[in-house]
């Protein structure tokens, strides 16, 4: 009996309304030419786009444009929204079969899609760390668009996932300074677990060359202006989705002639847009999670059938976390490449 004859069917969460997801059962066609079927292993809530999504937050004017690469149904819902999937191909061409691979996929159980939608985890990275992928790809994008510069004195705003990871890549980095810089002093302990100096924003060094800002506050954009040093650069990668954010303009922007760049992950950054691919840049951001220190990432997990209740606590703010993993329910029999 075939994998499709066994299992006609999948499970996906779908945002049904703002604030209401529930899990829903659909069809599943077999593979076709060039398709793989994958079973989940794992997913990931990348808790700030995810949040937007669910309390229906995400602007008319842009909706096409902030769509996941495999999203169904449309904005505000109901809508098959996510984009951190790690999973192991039961179907398709031979030399795909057996293979953990990472795809910017909404939260389901079973999948299909064309091979050239996944990116092979390589040996040495758990399946579990995987689910990273699509949060280190947003960071090299950003650092991509920022450009540092052997000495520079850098700081990030934001000590949540995304800037948690931009600040994570830039420790490797040869720089005369970096800071990570937040309102909350737990992040401290954050900060030292990434190898980063933490300050508080009262506290940051000014004359920074780079300022990655990934707070989405307008206060933390407001500092990123008044730490850039003259004629310095500061990289948005806050999405601020429906709100109205007020910059200061008049003041350090104006007199000291800085820019402010935006970074979305949707197309790869200019500086290397005509010499890598969207999948050059996934197949780096997951060779990279070879180290386990980007282990400190992932803080907490939850079971499928509960992920519902998941990113609903996540948006209440009972639940914290950087980000949260979902565990699918075991095969009847896995392959070697799914429990590594």
């Amino acid at each position: 009996m075939s994998i499709s004859e066994q299992q006609p069917t999948a499970t996906a969460y779908w945002t049904v309304g703002p604030g209401r997801g529930e899990l829903r059962r659909e069809d599943l066609p077999a593979p076709g030419p060039g398709e793989a079927l994958v079973r989940t292993l794992f997913s990931g809530i990348s808790k700030g786009t995810e949040l937007v999504v669910h309390n229906a937050h995400v602007p008319e004017c842009v909706a096409a444009e902030m769509a996941a690469p495999n999203q169904e149904g449309s904005f505000p819902g109901p809508v098959k929204f996510g984009y951190l999937s790690v999973g192991v191909v039961e179907a398709g061409p031979a030399d795909w079969q057996g293979k953990t691979v990472f795809c910017l996929y909404p939260h389901q159980d079973r999948y299909l899609v064309p091979v050239e939608s996944l990116t092979v985890v390589p040996d040495g990275v758990p399946a579990r760390r995987a689910v990273l992928t699509g949060t280190v790809e947003t960071a090299i994008n950003g650092l991509w668009e920022a450009g540092p510069r052997l000495g520079d004195r850098v700081a990030v705003i934001g000590a949540g996932l995304v800037g948690g990871m931009v600040a994570k890549l830039l420790a490797g980095f040869p720089l005369g300074r970096l800071q990570m810089i937040d309102v909350d002093p737990a992040k401290r302990a954050f900060a030292e677990a990434l190898g980063v100096e933490f300050s508080h924003p009262d506290d940051a060094l000014p004359d920074c060359d780079i300022v990655i800002h990934c707070s989405a506050s307008q206060e933390g954009l407001e500092r990123s202006l008044q730490l850039a040093g003259d004629d310095g650069d500061v990289i948005e990668m806050s999405w601020y989705a429906d709100r109205k954010v007020t910059v200061p303009l008049g003041e350090d922007f104006h007199a000291r002639r800085l820019s402010i760049r935006a970074s979305q992950v949707g197309v790869v950054a200019r500086a290397r847009r005509h010499r890598r691919s969207n999948a050059d840049r996934l197949g780096l951001a997951v060779s990279l999670l070879k180290d386990p220190a980007f282990d400190v990432f992932l803080t907490g997990s939850s079971s499928f059938e509960e992920l519902p209740d998941a990113v609903q606590h996540l948006s209440e703010g009972s639940l914290d976390a950087l980000c949260h993993v979902i565990e699918y329910p075991a095969s009847d029999s896995p392959t070697p490449e799914a429990t590594r």
